[in-house]
């Protein structure tokens, strides 16, 4: 799924180009892609987009007049861009906007679940929609962790990737922050001490802001993570192997070494450390 970094890099691509010009014509859309049906998407022509901003992982396109918003969420296999001109594309993208300077921006999607989402709605409905999530990863600081980490009892990994606690980060980039925190994936989050929390604020930072400077420099995944998607590949950090733990929806990646004192983690299905 598409994270914090990348989904900050397409905003920064996106902005100068789809406040260029006026909206020719919206849509179609797909039936599953598009989520809402009052405004039309019709009421977007003839208008022009602001630029493009970010809330977490939704990409929004505000209109010149600040009265619609355009939502779209990528969920794990959708991708946006913007073809200039002329430009090929697929014959039937699960969204098309197309400007009257002939250029247009897609959404694909791949494979046979189709997630990705795109909301057409105000200022107003967005706010409420968006009032669950957290704040921004990259906004905070060791204080504001350390109350965020107090507030329940939880493991690190899922907690970093729960939208409500911090906006942006994923199953990817909760692999990447936890091994440059050196802190186990199951490790509990009323237990960090204050130079743990300390130590995960500013891999938090360190990390995206590496992964942004990458994705606005066009790398790909290969480049970006250090260890997500590379089991059995030497750790940056010490040489030894990484590991994983899957799940039925996901795959976490550690070092044993640098995380866990050597030890490996099994999936019980309840997430608890071997013994």
């Amino acid at each position: 799924m598409p994270e914090l970094p990348e989904v900050e890099a397409w905003v920064r691509e996106l902005d100068p180009l789809v406040s260029a010009h006026p909206i020719e014509r919206a849509g179609p859309a797909h039936v599953a892609t598009l989520k809402t049906i009052d405004p039309s998407l019709s009421a977007l022509e003839g208008q022009r987009l602001a630029g493009a901003q970010r809330r977490a992982k939704n990409l929004l396109f505000p209109t010149e007049d600040g009265e619609l918003v355009l939502r779209v969420h990528l969920m794990s296999a959708g991708r946006i861009r913007y073809l200039k001109p002329g430009a090929k594309g697929p014959k039937r993208p699960m969204f098309r906007l197309r400007f009257a300077g002939g250029g247009e921006l897609i959404l694909t999607e791949g494979g046979k679940k189709k997630r990705a989402g795109v909301w057409l709605t105000t200022p107003e409905q967005l706010a409420a929609d968006l009032a669950h999530l957290g704040p921004e990863a990259l906004d905070i600081d060791a204080a504001l962790l350390a109350e965020i980490l107090g507030r329940e009892r939880r493991q690190l990994h899922p907690l970093l990737r729960d939208q409500r606690a911090l906006a942006g980060i994923g199953r990817a980039h909760a692999n990447e922050i936890l091994l440059r925190a050196r802190l186990s994936p199951f490790k509990t989050s009323t237990e960090l001490t204050p130079e743990e929390t300390e130590r995960l604020a500013s891999a938090i930072h360190e990390d995206l802001e590496r992964a942004l400077e990458l994705r606005l420099r066009g790398k790909g995944d290969k480049d970006v993570y250090l260890i997500h998607n590379r089991l059995g590949e030497p750790c940056p950090r010490c040489g030894n192997p990484i590991a994983r733990v899957d799940f039925e929806e996901h795959t976490i990646y550690y070092c044993p070494e640098c995380q866990t004192g050597g030890r490996l983690l099994k999936d019980r299905r309840l997430s608890r450390l071997l013994k």
